[in-house]
């Protein structure tokens, strides 16, 4: 029984860049309220939060940037080569952790939590989970993802790899193991199978009812089942300039959620999306020419605005294509203001920001809560 009475916990662990994070979006598609525990974990450091002071005691100024900011690649640098430092890192960040991931589960309105924690089966937080999942990918895909998605030169990815050690450990720890290896919808596959296996009434879960009115714009959120009628909308939409095909948006599921905007029964719209780190972040927007951008507007960004309180998010990010961007009464109109990166003033929100900037694309900024998890105390 998990440590949250009425919640059924998820305890998803993996050496690095063995697909955790794939896994735990895949989980939220189901219906799973997803918590990225390395991510808090970065956060706790950030100037002003809790982790700042002891974090920059310890290990001194030099890890510093010009901002004053921690620079993380430095710190990493130092930890996973000098023996002792990570421990001495873990013991002051965890607990920091261990009580913003009890905030956000308490808070949360869904009954099926994951956990997303490299050092999961380390802490105690693995004796609050009800089962535990570990993903699996050999060496090889892992230090090509390494090289190829993060930038590591080859020789920094093998020493992360290194530092963790073999994977036997959290193999031997797991209820589930889900091979990531392979194709993305061979992982789905796995994970839509232990999810029916093993999560209790893990397979009702219907994330937005769909409207019966046959002249109404309404909003679906789409299924994987649905990629192949997503791929054709895009490559409609955009006529063939950006032609996608089915393999295409499965892969893109394993990043974030679409939804779909339908007349009647015909796909009109779409909105892709993604809520990680507490920040939520809009980088795919389509609609047929036609279609009143108002009314399309307000459907789908208040869509993403209910899921997004359903996942905690304290700011929602819209990186929005030029020719929509032009219309800036309609994004006022639903609370959003036109920012630069520079401009927005927290630093996690900024980050965000940065790393999901779309090239070629207007940002429109907008907070969704006052109260924030690991605020500066």
């Amino acid at each position: 029984m998990s440590h949250w009475p009425g919640k059924f916990v998820i305890g998803l662990t993996g050496n690095i860049a063995s697909g955790k994070s794939v896994i735990r979006r895949m989980l939220e598609h189901q219906g799973a309220y997803g918590i990225d525990a390395d991510a808090l974990g970065h956060r706790a450091m950030s100037k002003g939060a809790p982790g700042y002071e002891p974090v920059v005691d310890y290990f001194g100024k030099w890890i510093l940037d010009e901002t004053g900011q921690i620079l993380r690649t430095r710190l990493g640098k130092l930890v996973f080569t000098m023996p002792g430092e990570m421990e001495k890192l873990e013991r002051i960040i965890h607990p920091l952790v261990r009580q913003a991931v009890d905030v956000l589960v308490r808070r949360a309105g869904q009954p099926v939590i994951v956990i997303e924690a490299i050092k999961l089966l380390e802490g105690e937080l693995y004796k609050a989970c009800d089962t535990i999942w570990v993903a699996h990918a050999n060496p090889e895909a892992r230090l090509r993802r390494l090289v190829e998605k993060r930038g590591m030169d080859e020789s920094e990815a093998q020493a992360r790899i290194d530092a963790q050690g073999d994977p036997k450990f959290k193999l031997a720890a797991a209820d589930v193991v889900i091979r990531n290896g392979g194709s993305f919808e061979n992982t789905w596959r796995q994970v839509s199978s232990a999810w029916k296996n093993t999560v209790p009434q893990g397979d009702t879960h219907e994330p937005f009812p769909i409207e019966t009115d046959p002249g109404a714009l309404t909003v679906q959120r789409a299924r994987p089942s649905q990629a192949g009628q997503i791929a054709r909308l895009v490559t409609r939409i955009t006529s063939g300039k950006r032609a996608m095909t089915r393999d295409d948006v499965m892969a893109a599921f394993g990043e974030k959620a679409f939804l779909l905007l339908s007349r009647g029964v015909r796909p009109v719209g779409l909105l892709g999306y993604q809520v990680e780190n507490l920040v939520t972040r809009s980088t795919d927007f389509y609609l047929e020419t036609g279609v009143p951008l108002a009314e399309a507007a307000s459907a789908l960004v208040r869509q993403v605005e209910t899921a997004s309180a359903d996942l905690q998010s304290e700011a929602s990010l819209l990186y929005l294509p030029v020719e929509l961007a032009a219309h800036h009464h309609v994004w006022h109109a639903l609370g959003y203001e036109k920012r630069s990166v520079e401009a927005i003033n927290v630093r996690a929100w900024q980050e965000a920001a940065r790393e999901s900037y779309v090239d070629g694309s207007e940002l429109f900024f907008k907070q969704l809560r006052v109260d924030r998890v690991l605020r500066p105390i």
